[in-house]
């Protein structure tokens, strides 16, 4: 998520799309059960608009921080689907790059900025919202500046490295009046949203447990993984990079926060890409209703993303979970499993469309700093417990 692999590793310097993609149903499961389509659920929380595209001139003007991997094949095209966005405006430490993407998307030269002059640009009234998708460890810095600049923000997550950081970027923003909201995507995403609305609404049944898988393999010859090997611009490893998704979805599904932690860590001894930052990372949360969460992450085994909630009645698993563009989700009761049908849509948009519509309108956003100031919280607590092998309570 930077510009490029000489100047990632610079602190100054540092700093399509995918097509949606429908499961075929009717097919039969893997425990023999034929998976039947049901009618799609309605969504709970931010659920997209039905109201028309505003105009050009209407949409709040966003700049992007970073032109890494993330920003240009994920971020950038997603505007496209935005109907309160617009991009107007780059910052990257490679000036080349940035203006082969002004061009392409249309955007004025001189609203391409580097890190040096990065502060001005709060003399460019086109920008409404700044969102900065950098290394973690850089998080707190562009985000404080921002809102310095008078500047809304949107940050990529983990919202930094430590609690004192999350709470400054808090305290920045409310100083300059402006919004600041951290991009869990997942908290946007229709089927996300399906679960969290089965889960609550009791169609489960009781709640009564949640296992949250996420792992992938952390490649030491991929420039978009060189900085998370990283514990400065990292912050951590798999936990702070994937396991947030896993600590996250207990959170979101639930609706609680937990109590009791405990959890265990593991580094293959010898592996060069483990020196400053963990391999694995097991953990269990005890929440008030009684409901525990077996969660793991992992950068030692091929990509993994799903989320499972077991109910006293019913059985729901989401697989892929968190992926960009595909998702499946099922419902097993009485030994009969069903796949829910529910349209994909573009998780980025309606996301930076939340944000701009808060700003019009002066709300809250449903993941604002605190959000994320919580798992950052909750992720030291995990890191406690792994390491003295006691239970924590929160």
């Amino acid at each position: 998520m930077f510009d490029s692999l000489k100047k990632e590793l610079s602190r100054r310097a540092l700093l399509h799309k995918a097509g949606f993609g429908f499961m075929a149903l009717g097919v039969t499961g893997a425990v023999g059960h034929i998976i039947k389509p049901t009618r799609t659920l309605a969504q709970a929380g931010p659920a997209p608009s039905n109201e028309p595209s505003l105009p050009p001139e209407k949409k709040l003007g966003w700049a992007v921080v970073g032109l890494g991997k993330f920003a240009t094949q994920q971020i950038m095209p997603s505007f496209g689907e935005c109907k309160r966005s617009k991009l107007v405006a780059l910052v990257s430490g490679d000036r080349p790059k940035a203006e082969k993407y002004a061009q392409q998307y249309g955007i004025n030269p001189k609203n391409v900025y580097n890190y040096q002059n990065y502060d001005s640009i709060r003399d460019n009234p086109e920008v409404d919202v700044i969102y900065i998708i950098l290394p973690n460890g850089m998080y707190a810095e562009y985000s404080i500046r921002g809102a310095q600049a008078g500047k809304h923000i949107m940050c990529e997550k983990p919202m930094a490295n430590t609690v004192e950081e999350c709470q400054a970027m808090i305290d920045a923003a409310k100083k300059a009046n402006r919004k600041l909201m951290i991009a869990y995507r997942t908290q946007y995403e229709p089927y996300n949203l399906t679960a969290i609305q089965l889960a609550q609404s009791g169609k489960l049944g009781k709640l009564k447990s949640i296992t949250s898988d996420h792992e992938r393999i952390l490649n030491p010859k991929d420039p978009v993984d060189i900085w998370r090997m990283q514990k400065k611009l990292a912050g951590g490893g798999s936990l702070y990079d994937i396991g947030i998704y896993s600590l996250q979805a207990t959170r979101y599904i639930t609706g609680e926060e937990p109590v009791a932690i405990n959890a265990m860590m593991y580094s293959t001894p010898g592996d060069p890409r483990f020196r400053e930052v963990e391999e694995n990372v097991n953990f269990m949360l005890h929440f008030p209703s009684g409901v525990l969460a077996n969660c793991t992450s992992s950068y030692g085994y091929s990509s993994t993303k799903r989320i499972q909630v077991f109910g006293s009645d019913a059985v729901l698993e989401l697989d892929p979970a968190t992926d960009y563009y595909q998702h499946r989700l099922f419902i097993n009761r009485d030994n009969q499993t069903e796949e829910q049908k529910i349209e994909e849509k573009n998780q980025f948009a309606l996301e930076m469309d939340h944000l701009s519509e808060c700003i019009m309108q002066n709300k809250q956003p449903k993941t604002p700093g605190e959000e994320g100031l919580q798992d950052v919280r909750l992720m030291n607590l995990i890191y406690e417990a792994a390491r003295t092998d006691k239970t924590i309570k929160v």
